[in-house]
């Protein structure tokens, strides 16, 4: 596999990646299991999601385990620049509730109960089937939110209050997601996942996270970004022209 994960389309050689009118049966590519496939890069390659993420998500969860930091947004731009974290894909799907968990419990300064809830959130998380925003009709940034709560909560099927707030959370990331509209983007999503979610989090949890806007830096690796039409993207651009125009004293 390429060693260089950032890189929008396939994994392998980096061609575009062409969505199936039908689910079919593909040999992954890393693994070689049979698996049910709903895309393919143009070049015939298809990885399963599970060889998609597996080394992002360990990834993930070693640094949330070992961070003390309590800036949501800012640590899951820090974890998305690293190179094992792709443009787009179902580690996202870890990455929002493992970035939001790492902070809500650094902020009660409770170590262990963080590395049991990232773990869990991680097996929780693998079975978000990437394409689910499309072909679901429910993102995974979202369903991320919804996960970060049910563990804050310890939330069951069986439970009330907590049962409604991983519910509200979801509802609440997916329709501020859905509203912006798409085609898919998996980091307009987080940011928006986790914008909402530190709303969520101060309303109803009784946690307040700071709250930061988000500024992309990643839009040239985006095919398909909405450009001017995405409020992240505005912001990364002004934040790398003030960048260009401040010079560095330091040399």
């Amino acid at each position: 596999m390429s060693k260089d994960k950032s890189k929008a389309g396939c994994l392998i050689c980096g061609a575009d990646i062409a969505y199936l009118p039908n689910k079919t049966q593909l040999s992954c590519a890393v693994c070689n299991d049979s698996k049910w496939a709903d895309a393919q890069c143009l070049d015939g390659h298809f990885i399963c999601d599970s060889c998609h993420a597996t080394d992002s998500c360990t990834w993930i969860e070693q640094q949330c385990l070992k961070s003390d930091t309590t800036r949501p947004i800012e640590f899951a731009v820090e974890m998305m620049r690293h190179p094992c974290v792709a443009m787009h894909g179902p580690e996202h799907h870890f990455l929002i509730p493992a970035a939001l968990l790492t902070v809500y419990y650094n902020l009660m300064q409770q170590p262990d109960l963080k590395q049991n809830k990232v773990r869990e959130a991680r097996q929780r998380a693998q079975n978000v089937v990437g394409g689910s925003c499309g072909f679901n009709g429910a993102c995974g940034a979202a369903i991320g939110v919804g996960i970060f709560v049910s563990l804050a909560t310890d939330a069951t099927p069986m439970s009330s209050e907590e049962w409604r707030l991983s519910n509200s959370a979801t509802a609440k990331a997916l329709a501020e997601i859905a509203e912006r509209g798409g085609p898919r983007c998996c980091k307009h999503s987080a940011f928006i996942a986790l914008e909402s979610a530190v709303n969520f989090s101060a309303s109803h949890l009784g946690q307040t996270m700071p709250s930061e806007q988000a500024s992309c830096e990643f839009f040239r690796l985006n095919r398909e970004c909405l450009g001017k039409n995405c409020d992240y993207f505005k912001a990364g651009r002004k934040a790398k022209q003030a960048a260009v125009a401040t010079p560095d004293k330091s040399r």
